[in-house]
């Protein structure tokens, strides 16, 4: 019982930790870190000198931080923040991007193409923060029809499939590096020779978003120049340059916990953890924590798996290895349906996900070895406990139970439950003296596995009046000297 509490709290720290993860995510910065541009051939960190403040006169710059897999929710939050630019009079939105691709509709990727394309307020890309970013499939296009786009050295940008044709007279521009785009992907350096890139930069690409605002400085998009840098006096009486107030924003709290759910592992995991612990209340005969959770779970796990390029069949398995399970689940050992169950999940597991252009949804090797070796490790030792210790009394001699006293679990009229010698039996009694719960009550006679009771005082007739002859030596009324169950451990 004890490694089913274990199972049951990471369960909680799983669900807790997606939601303390969506709270930090989901604070917004309005924040001036990049506030000092420096000259020469620094290309620092996003933290200014000390005591620097943003050139005031400046109108603000607005980020929004994009990370993991487009869906309706990042989508929506695009274009919340295009709105938020143009309502708050901001000169420029960049969009910080790091994505594997687009599990949205293509027609609602193309209409977000299509709203970047015709923004009222200059949009920059920059793809980061990392070398490691990338920016792949059908969102990769949003860099064909935004005003300034960047990457940091190391990144990529590719696998856009067939670029999309918008009408008013916008494109998806490339330049010669459409054809390579296409199906394959493109470093900085190449995309930045083959003119991929709208935005003039040093072979070191644009390090961090403090030099993005900066090289946004003086560049024209329909008719306006954008105004991102100014100079100013720092505390030691020298000149510098002042970057803009840069107002950084994520996705909200919830939003930010649904796109989390709609990942790889996060659903993956969160659909076994549901499915045990709805299977683990289901022995339990009873509806409690472990039931609100592992269907709390599976409610956020058919979201994820929803929004997500998910085989049908492989989730098929993954139910088929619950259904395995609970075969021995019920009897207390591990068996062959046990084995069936864990090979049906390894293989669920290992074919989940249909891969996306340029990006492989092949679920980690950690978070396989965490979704298989848990369920495994549940399955074999804690489940099993767990019905042993629920449903599991010892096996008693019967004859000498008569006489003996007990309490009664629940009103006994004429039947019920009652607790003698430390385990559960069928009851009955005369309909004459109902027992109520809590009241003593004592054997005296014994019809099969049933106990034949009546109340310690004022009962209908003397136990002893009630046995026959043949009770003396032990014979019971309507069964043999054998062993009995008791009531828990009928099946």
């Amino acid at each position: 019982m004890r490694r089913l509490v274990i199972a049951l709290l990471g369960g909680l720290l799983v669900v807790t930790g997606l939601a303390g993860g969506a709270a930090i995510a989901g604070t917004d910065a309005t924040a001036a870190p990049d506030t000092t541009v420096a000259s020469g051939d620094d290309t620092g960190g996003d933290t200014g000198g000390e005591g620097t403040t943003p050139a005031a006169d400046l109108a603000p710059v607005d980020v929004l931080q994009v990370t993991g897999l487009f869906d309706r929710i990042v989508i929506a939050s695009i274009d919340d923040a295009i709105d938020s630019a143009v309502r708050d009079g901001s000169q420029a939105l960049i969009l910080q991007v790091n994505s594997g691709g687009s599990i949205a509709s293509p027609e609602e990727m193309t209409a977000l193409i299509r709203r970047v394309a015709d923004s009222p307020v200059p949009i920059g890309i920059w793809v980061g923060p990392s070398g490691s970013a990338r920016l792949y499939g059908q969102p990769a296009q949003l860099m064909g029809v935004a005003d300034v786009t960047a990457m940091v050295s190391g990144s990529r940008i590719g696998h856009t499939g067939v670029l999309v044709e918008l009408e008013g007279g916008a494109v998806v521009d490339f330049g010669n590096a459409a054809d390579r785009l296409r199906s394959g992907s493109l470093s900085f350096q190449d995309a930045r020779t083959l003119g991929a890139l709208k935005l003039d930069t040093p072979d070191v690409g644009v390090p961090t978003i403090r030099n993005m605002v900066a090289a946004m400085d003086g560049v024209e998009v329909d008719g306006v120049v954008l105004d991102t840098v100014t100079e100013g006096v720092n505390d030691e009486g020298g000149v510098e340059l002042q970057a803009t107030l840069v107002r950084f924003s994520k996705l909200g709290l919830v939003d930010q916990l649904m796109h989390t759910v709609a990942s790889v592992p996060v659903a993956y995991l969160l659909l076994l953890i549901g499915l045990a612990l709805l299977l683990f209340e289901f022995f339990t005969a009873g509806v409690g924590i472990a039931g609100v959770v592992g269907a709390a779970c599976t409610f956020l796990a058919g979201f994820g798996l929803a929004e997500l390029p998910a085989r049908g069949w492989a989730v098929a398995l993954l139910v088929l290895a619950m259904l395995a399970f609970a075969v021995d689940v019920q009897v207390g050992i591990p068996r062959f349906w046990t084995g069936v169950g864990i090979v049906l999940v390894t293989a669920g597991s290992l074919v989940l996900y249909e891969p996306l252009p340029g990006t492989g949804m092949g679920i980690g090797w950690l978070t396989l070895l965490v979704g298989i070796g848990g369920t495994a490790l549940t399955f074999i030792v804690g489940m099993p406990s767990m019905t042993r210790t629920r449903f599991a009394t010892p096996t008693i001699g019967r004859e000498w139970m008569i006489g003996e006293t007990g309490v009664a679990v629940g009103d006994v009229s004429p039947d019920g439950v009652v607790t003698v010698a430390n385990a559960r039996w069928r009851a009955r009694t005369n309909r004459a003296t109902p027992i109520a719960a809590g009241d003593t009550v004592r054997v005296v006679a014994i019809d099969g596995v049933t106990l034949e009771v009546e109340p310690e005082s004022g009962g209908a007739r003397d136990y002893r009046e009630r046995r026959g002859p043949g009770a003396e030596s032990g014979t019971t009324s309507g069964a043999d000297s054998g062993a009995g169950t008791p009531v828990g451990a009928e099946s």
